[in-house]
């Protein structure tokens, strides 16, 4: 099947240059210099460095055999275990959460003959009800594809939560893709969906959000070693291999680097905490409350958020947020919302005036927008 155009990626990169720049749900600003040495630059790894194994297992608490790394992020992992699920010919459905990042439901889209959504409602916290997820499931689900923490409202399942998901998903030996890459703010009050299933969970994440790592082009799934077995066949029969350089720079990091990386990390507190602080005693909107990364939920006053950030917040206010439609998609229909999502990834931790200037910027700009009757 063809590939689906991705709205809110090509809506993304369109939008450059804004001033204030509030739509990034990762940091940035991470630099290290890579001390190498000398490499053999004729070295192949079919499957994968063993030392980058290695230690992105004890990372996780798994075994080297149940670590699958590619050149690529969260999404190309995504679409890797996706593809590699929809080849199983008795299993020709996939069970996607609603609402949710749009790449991850065109991935479904583009791989599996049908997608059903099965929905976390605001009423229930953005939770699972098991009931309904027994409703929607059948023995042609391949694969259930979620995400923990939620994108885009940044609750986080518990283990217990976890752990009803996957028995449903079991019972139906249907797979859970379980996008995780902002658990890495805070791995360790994470629970992985793999540790609770190692048959049938799979981790799909990356170091891009919680390290600033966008440049590195590493992405991990963790997964039954069988399927790690097949990813890594289906690498060697398409692109031959992986980078062993990016491999190699992904071990310096790891050693090396660090201590550097949690450092890093930790600065994303100050911008959460005062945007957070923001939005409490913000009049024009309410949030979903969340304990992990730096993206944050909100309900506004405006009655289309798309029309708004496009028509009024950018070109007379040259400042961008994500509208909440790009979360709300079930076909190709844009629908409209009074939600957005606010990320302030793109602000430079060292100069925390530059948040509190986007910040009131918005206020002004939601204010404005609900005179205008928007």
């Amino acid at each position: 099947m063809d590939r689906l155009p991705l709205i809110y990626l090509d809506w993304y990169v369109k939008v450059q240059n804004i001033k204030h720049d509030l739509r990034s749900s990762g940091i940035t600003n991470f630099k290290w210099k890579l001390n190498l040495g000398e490499i053999d630059l004729t070295q192949n790894y079919i499957q994968g460095n063993p030392e980058a194994r290695k230690l992105l297992a004890q990372r996780y608490y798994v075994k080297p055999e149940n670590v699958f790394i590619s050149s690529d992020g969260a999404s190309g992992q995504n679409t890797r275990i996706m593809e590699y699920l929809s080849s199983r010919k008795e299993k020709t459905e996939a069970l996607v959460e609603y609402p949710t990042y749009e790449p991850m439901l065109r991935q479904a889209q583009t791989c599996f003959k049908k997608v059903k959504r099965i929905r976390r409602n605001k009423q229930n916290d953005y939770r699972f009800d098991p009931e309904e997820l027994e409703r929607a499931i059948s023995d042609k689900t391949a694969a259930l594809v979620i995400t923990n923490p939620h994108a885009p409202s940044g609750v986080s399942l518990s283990k217990k939560e976890l752990k009803e998901v996957a028995e449903v998903a079991h019972n139906h030996n249907c797979h859970v893709v379980c996008d995780e890459i902002y658990a890495e703010f805070d791995r360790e009050n994470h629970t992985p969906i793999f540790s609770v299933d190692p048959e049938f969970g799979i981790v799909t994440t990356s170091f891009t959000k919680a390290y600033g790592l966008g440049g590195l082009k590493a992405g991990f799934t963790i997964v039954s070693k069988e399927i790690v077995d097949g990813l890594y066949s289906n690498v060697f029969y398409t692109a031959g291999t992986n980078s062993n350089l990016v491999e190699l720079a992904l071990i310096d990091l790891l050693t090396n680097g660090k201590e550097a990386l949690e450092k890093h990390k930790q600065k994303w507190l100050a911008l959460r905490n005062k945007t957070e602080r923001w939005l409490k005693q913000a009049d024009a909107v309410s949030y979903t409350h969340n304990n992990c990364g730096i993206v944050f939920w909100l309900e506004t006053q405006i009655k289309d958020t798309h029309k708004w950030v496009n028509q009024h917040t950018i070109p007379k206010f040259n400042l961008a947020v994500v509208p909440g439609a790009f979360f709300l998609f079930n076909q190709y229909e844009m629908k409209k919302s009074n939600q957005i999502r606010l990320g302030v990834g793109n602000i430079n931790p060292e100069k925390l005036e530059n948040l509190d200037n986007g910040l009131q910027t918005l206020e002004e700009a939601l204010h404005q927008g609900k005179k205008l009757g928007l």
